[in-house]
């Protein structure tokens, strides 16, 4: 791929403000030397002002997502690409949530531009388990982690049972549950099936990745041993 195009995919600016930088001489490879638009060079090498590009095709990025953000690049209000450079918003291929957290949902939050990858993680085939942490309005009553493990359980308006669910109890109020799939508003449609209502929801673990030490708002690039984890 030429030069100009690489780095235009990549969100740095259209092909023409790329030209621009090239011209300017502000992408540049490891030892400073200017490069020309026709140049060939590993990825890895290049810089763009003084900067290593972000990587190519494939990059897939895990983010503690804070309260208040919703997982779109249209709505109004606060968008978890917000939080991202504003390049990302122009990468091609596009740049996408891997599943959805709702606004009143924090927590690990994955990000690619790679749809088989996407695919794989979401597929109900590869059952990544979700773990969320709930904070209850009422005490358990004391039958909801044999029904939430029975693989009996339907939520309103769906005609297909629930997938297994295991349920830790915390204390009266507090549970981790881990999911095997992905519906919509689960956590919070299967308390409200029990009578409780669910006052603070926070996904902790996707597969075998944690949120890896990551502050609200903190996102990181995951290396191939983070991505693997996701479905070990």
């Amino acid at each position: 791929m030429r030069l100009v195009k690489l780095i235009a995919n990549l969100g740095y600016g259209s092909r023409k403000e790329i030209q621009k930088a090239i011209r300017n001489g502000w992408v540049t490879d490891r030892d400073g030397n200017t490069l020309k638009a026709d140049s060939k060079m590993p990825h890895e090498d290049i810089l763009f002002d003084d900067e290593p590009l972000d990587p190519p095709d494939g990059m897939v990025l895990l983010m503690n997502k804070p309260l208040g953000y919703t997982c779109s690049t249209k709505d109004q209000g606060r968008l978890v690409y917000d939080l991202l450079p504003d390049r990302f918003r122009m990468r091609k291929p596009v740049l996408s949530t891997i599943g959805r957290l709702d606004k009143e949902t924090s927590g690990a939050l994955l990000f690619t531009d790679d749809g088989t990858f996407l695919h794989k993680v979401i597929s109900p085939k590869s059952e990544v388990p979700k773990v969320y942490e709930a904070d209850l309005d009422r005490p358990l009553k004391g039958n909801e982690a044999a029904l939430f493990a029975s693989g009996e359980m339907m939520l309103e308006n769906e005609q297909k049972p629930l997938k297994p669910a295991e349920l830790e109890i915390l204390d009266d109020t507090r549970v981790r549950l881990t999911l095997h799939e992905g519906r919509y508003h689960q956590v919070r449609r299967m308390f409200a099936a029990t009578g409780n209502h669910v006052n603070a929801l926070s996904r902790i673990q996707i597969g075998g990745l944690g949120l890896e030490g990551l502050a609200d708002g903190e996102w990181k690039l995951l290396g191939e041993d983070e991505k693997a984890r996701i479905f070990g």
